[in-house]
């Protein structure tokens, strides 16, 4: 049995081919090792993929054992620090059990040079996401994951070409980019960068009218989709993440195309998946060295 760990924004999602289950953040701060029992004895677990943070410290597809600082090159920056992803990182490295790191995109991946602009493309959690889209839509996929914040890749001919990660475009219900305001509250001591971050999502920026906040992330996902699919005409789109049911519609109507619509747990088990064909032999995963 295969398991994949997908470290969101609000919950951690553990999944093998045959179930999953979820813990909140705060909830996977009392994480054990038997809680993996839910899926299937210890003992017929062949292997693990599972994320940490953005995975921005390594480039290549590790072991466990082998990634230092977890994989990060600092838990300070962008995002919410609670305590459940430290715990399940080191459950997991302390059983002895078979697993590897996914690492994030940043400077340090083999994708298009001019993504590099930015120092972080996307945390590894959605590479499990782009993993499993590909595997049913095929080897040129735009793929947005929109929950709390939204994330998207393009896939060129199976290798991972780049992404917009949550704080440079388009917001989710809770992140998103710090715009001209947010600058100025950073600048004034009211806020931390980070905290800004964490507000810039439609759930704060705008009112609660109708269904303009979901209306809102449609837009700009269909957008991070539209200006990659300037370098990849031919690919599918497909959208992940808690809100993909909800602005698909409003998403197809502005592409002008169909969408694929995947649901939360999209990147556990596109993770596990991984897990599977790395702990087969598989020398590659979308373009990404595998070091075993």
């Amino acid at each position: 049995m295969f398991i994949g760990i997908d470290h969101g924004t609000t919950a951690m999602r553990f999944a093998s081919e045959k179930g999953q289950f979820k813990l909140t953040r705060e909830e996977a701060t009392g994480f054990s090792i038997n809680d993996l029992t839910r899926l299937c004895p210890l003992d017929e677990i062949e292997g693990i993929a599972l994320c940490y943070s953005m995975g921005d410290n390594f480039s290549k597809i590790t072991p466990i054992e082998k990634v230092t600082s977890r994989g990060v090159v600092s838990r300070d920056g962008a995002g919410k620090h609670i305590g459940g992803g430290t715990k399940v990182f080191d459950e997991v490295k302390k059983s002895g059990l078979p697993a590897i790191a996914i690492p994030g995109l940043h400077r340090g991946s083999p994708t298009d040079p001019r993504f590099k602009a930015y120092s972080h493309q996307s945390s590894p959690e959605k590479i499990g996401i782009a993993f499993a889209a590909c595997r049913d839509l095929g080897d040129d996929v735009v793929v947005s994951d929109a929950s709390s914040n939204t994330v998207t890749l393009l896939v060129t001919a199976g290798r991972l070409v780049g992404a917009f990660d949550a704080c440079i475009f388009a917001p989710g219900t809770r992140h998103g980019a710090l715009d001209v305001d947010a600058i100025r509250r950073v600048d004034a001591g009211e806020c931390t960068a980070n905290e800004a971050f964490q507000q810039a999502g439609v759930n704060y920026s705008l009112p609660d009218d109708g269904n303009l906040r979901i209306r809102t992330v449609a837009m700009f996902a269909a957008m991070e989709c539209a200006s990659l699919l300037l370098l990849n005409s031919r690919a599918r789109v497909a959208l992940a993440g808690s809100l993909a049911p909800v602005i698909a519609p409003e998403v197809e109507s502005l592409l002008g195309q169909d969408v694929a619509v995947y649901d939360e747990w999209c990147a556990s088990r596109g993770l596990a998946a991984i897990a599977r064909d790395v702990f087969s032999g598989a020398g590659t995963i979308l373009g990404i060295d595998v070091d075993l």
